[in-house]
């Protein structure tokens, strides 16, 4: 009957928790009032954003949460996002305005992740900060990201613990010295960038497309737009117990099927798109010929239709009527009404008249899933709410499908097959870089490999563990130093000395200072006898290494490599390469290996095999700052590498 069906999985969540700064003790029953009371505030103020939002799964949410064990009594938010990460970021956003507009209030978030603020700016966090260390220290606060910092040493700061046990030690501390908290600019772009556009974003991120719905479905979305969401999880996540629901359909017939226009999210419409299905014969949903003009509507609505039957399918058929009321006897509602009259919510509509109505249920909704959310046992499931909507919201067929002449256009869904170049454009902002400009072909000939080999020096000298390996940083931030001397000394001291150089096994003074103190404490206190064993066992390593290397010369793994006598031209190379290799068997010196040539050679080697696709060369040498020229044959860019670096 269908492909590709998904099943459910664990969702994304994230959770939000808003703290007030200490001032002065109070009762526990008057910080509760108090926190209600920003709770209705926070929500009224910011409600001509959220009414309007499509949420993937559930929606921004706040209420007070009781104080325990170490966390004192703040207000608190939950919403799982499931598939549709804006959702996240949308939070994000949210939180953050809020504590610029209520400065008394502190806003840490996390989720399934921990602490996935951190995970946005990873390249730019101080080298202290781990997943080991960062509990209890980022936190919003003023409208701006906030990281308490680590004392170097135990008792070298006195108002910096070492360690932040509790949420009320950082509240205190954010209270004392906010002025010494505030995150690193570079921290704070990497997630400003992540939610710069915001509120206007949100009309982005939106969809418009025709659909050909059941009249009863389309009634319910004039009312809800937001049970678009319930629907398409509905189909998305649809199970085989699901779909016998579907088999005949008993709430919404195809014969009332009318033309309209939905607004989903961009990942609703995806998530419909994306997946095959073909109806059971027994439903009555049948398909135009896939070259039919309004196919897609006609699949978009079977689809849709499918989510909202299998949606009231589960409700009981006597679900109880006492959840509808839940809102209005709430001691909340009151207040938030109130509130919402004083910001000029009804914009002067006339009380009792249709736009009005429309407005107040649109209020009533919103806060009965953001503000009141009630126990899982007596909340009104998605199923109930259209059900209840069906029951109690007239419509007319005929009225519906006379709208049908006047539908807004759809919006172009070309953003669902993009181009490879669109795609690494995508990724580019999403990283917060520019995308680089095309190499012309004078740049082309002009291009300097000395950038390669740099970058890729530079990346070897840097800190390497178990953890991972540090990029250098880009041409644009900080320019890379590299000390070649000291870094091939390095490696003598634990290989021996080239063949070019020294045969000296002594470290001199320069050498001595590449070591690391550990190394140098070690030498110092070695006994005589010691002392001449490690050099012994030098002697023999350099000795066995330098056997290896006149072995590996008449291989032809020896011979793949360019020595420093190569450096002819490309169009010589082939010629002289016999006669120099000749010599270099039958001498007793070797020639070198130009390491610079042949690292750069190999890298536009692998770099060519891609055939401009991603792969190792290229997602190394992006990483570190480095764009090579789109070529396919890349030799007259190693002809011009004829010296060292």
């Amino acid at each position: 009957m269908e492909e590709n069906m998904k099943f459910a999985t664990v969702e994304d969540t994230v959770e939000y928790h808003l703290f007030l700064i200490p001032d002065e003790p109070r009762d526990p029953e008057e910080h509760r009032e108090i926190l209600q009371k920003y709770i209705e505030k926070i929500m009224t103020q910011f409600a001509p954003m959220l009414f309007p939002y499509i949420w993937q799964n559930q929606p921004f949410n706040l209420k007070y949460k009781p104080g325990k064990g170490g966390v004192p009594a703040h207000i608190f938010g939950m919403t799982k996002f499931g598939d549709n990460i804006e959702d996240e970021w949308f939070i994000v956003y949210i939180v953050k305005q809020i504590t610029k507009e209520f400065p008394e209030l502190v806003a840490r978030i996390e989720d399934n992740d921990g602490e996935f603020l951190l995970i946005e700016a990873a390249d730019f966090l101080p080298k202290w900060l781990d997943p080991d260390n960062s509990a209890n220290r980022v936190f919003f606060h003023h409208g701006e990201l906030c990281i308490i910092p680590a004392p170097k040493k135990p008792g070298a700061v006195s108002w910096l613990p070492t360690t932040l046990q509790t949420i009320s030690q950082a509240l205190n501390i954010i209270s004392t010295h906010p002025e010494k908290i505030l995150a690193s600019e570079s921290i704070r772009a990497a997630v400003n960038r992540r939610i710069r556009g915001y509120p206007e974003k949100i009309k982005a991120s939106l969809h418009q497309a025709h659909c050909f719905l059941p009249a009863g479905i389309v009634a319910v979305l004039k009312q809800r737009p937001r049970l678009v969401a319930a629907g398409v999880q509905a189909f998305y996540l649809r199970d085989p117990i699901d779909l016998r629901a579907c088999r005949i359909f008993k709430t919404f017939l195809p014969e009332t099927r009318i033309m309209t226009s939905v607004t989903f999210t961009k990942c609703l419409y995806a998530q419909l798109v994306q997946q095959r299905f073909v109806p059971d014969l027994r439903s009555g949903y049948r398909l135009p010929p896939p070259s039919h003009p309004q196919y897609r509507a006609h699949e978009l609505g079977m689809k849709l239709a499918h989510g909202f039957e299998i949606l009231c399918s589960k409700c009981s058929p006597h679900f109880s009527d006492a959840k509808q009321s839940l809102v209005t006897t709430s001691p909340l509602w009151a207040g938030f009404l109130e509130s919402l009259k004083k910001n000029d919510y009804f914009k002067g509509l006339m009380k009792g008249s249709a736009q009005y109505q429309e407005r107040l249920e649109m209020a009533k909704n919103y806060f009965q899933l953001s503000i009141n959310r009630p126990e899982s046992s007596h909340a009104m499931s998605p199923g109930e709410e259209i059900l209840t909507l069906l029951q109690t919201i007239p419509f007319d067929i005929e009225e519906l499908k006379k709208e049908e002449a006047n539908l807004p256009p759809e919006d172009d869904d070309q953003w669902l097959d993009l181009s490879p170049d669109q795609l690494d454009q995508l990724l580019q902002e999403a990283a917060g870089k520019k995308e680089p400009e095309p190499v012309s072909k004078g740049q082309e000939e002009n291009y300097d490999l000395t950038q390669v080999s740099e970058s890729m020096k530079a990346f070897i000298s840097k800190v390497s563990t178990h953890k991972g390996a540090e990029l250098p940083r880009e041409h644009s931030e900080a320019p890379v130093t590299f000390d070649a001397d000291s870094f091939l000394n390095y490696f003598d001291k634990i290989l021996g000395s080239r063949p070019h150089d020294s045969d000296s096994d002594e470290l001199d003074e320069e050498d001595s200072e590449c070591l690391d103190s550990d190394d140098d404490l070690d030498l110092e206190t070695q006994e005589p006898g010691e002392e001449a064993s490690v050099k012994g066992t030098l002697a023999d390593l350099k000795s066995y290494m330098a056997q290896m290397d006149q072995e590996l010369a008449h291989t032809s793994i020896g011979k793949s490599f360019t020595t420093q006598k190569q450096m002819e031209p490309l169009s010589q190379t082939a010629s002289n390469n016999s006669e120099e290799e000749d010599s270099g068997a039958g001498g007793s010196v070797m020639t070198p290996v130009d390491i610079d040539l042949n690292l750069v050679s190999n890298i536009l080697e692998s770099y060519s095999s891609q055939a401009g696709l991603a792969g190792p060369a290229s997602n190394l040498l992006q990483s570190m700052g480095v764009q090579l020229p789109d070529s396919a044959d890349h030799r007259p860019i190693i002809h011009r590498l004829t010296s060292p670096l």
